[in-house]
């Protein structure tokens, strides 16, 4: 399958999960969105997030992740440039609480656009790219095949993540409880971006 035994492909889908369900920037910032938002803006972040991912795995099957992980200047200011993405995202959640969802198309393409630049400010995609697929791959070949592999594990599992914050939004009907729900939820995004920067 595309240069890549069944077994191995396998496994590499069970450590990619594995990957995804520890807790991070995506699954953090896609329950905030869901919650707060709704599941419609909610699946468009993920969408984002898909394509940033995919994308990230094009290049990296390239070489231009290989260019990121060479120079600790690049690296760095693509973490750190996450880092403070993050922020902006709190800071922007916490102004615009009780504002209401607004026009869902323009929530929607706002999500789609934020999950696409989160990802693409995530120099850990590049790594896990360079570090952790070529584990699994005797060579070059089979790199897209498991690109894509990732990409599948890592949208199911957003997916979901989303379909469950999106409970919480039944929850919120009343505008102040929602306020006060999209307050908090902008905050716990703070920790995560601080717990980024300790890691860049």
């Amino acid at each position: 399958m595309g240069g890549v035994a069944p077994e191995t492909l396998a496994a590499f889908v069970l450590a990619s999960a594995l990957i995804e369900l520890t807790p991070g920037p995506n699954m953090a910032w896609l329950a905030v969105v869901a919650a707060t938002e709704g599941r419609r803006p909610g699946f468009a972040a993920v969408a984002g997030v898909a394509l940033g991912l995919g994308t990230i795995g094009l290049a990296a099957a390239l070489g231009a992740a290989a260019i990121v992980t060479a120079s600790p200047v690049l690296y760095h200011a693509l973490g750190w440039g996450g880092v403070l993405y993050l922020l902006f995202l709190a800071w922007d959640g916490w102004r615009s609480a009780g504002d209401g969802v607004g026009d869902t198309r323009v929530s929607t393409a706002r999500a789609f656009r934020r999950g696409l630049v989160t990802n693409l400010l995530n120099p850990k995609a590049a790594v896990f790219y360079l570090s952790v697929l070529p584990a699994f791959l005797p060579g070059p070949e089979g790199t897209l095949t498991l690109t894509a592999a990732y990409v599948a594990v890592a949208t199911a599992i957003h997916a979901a993540i989303v379909a469950l914050a999106g409970f919480a939004r039944a929850l919120l009907e009343d505008p102040v409880s929602e306020a006060r729900a999209r307050r908090l939820l902008s905050l716990s995004l703070v920790p995560v971006a601080l717990w980024l920067a300790f890691k860049v």
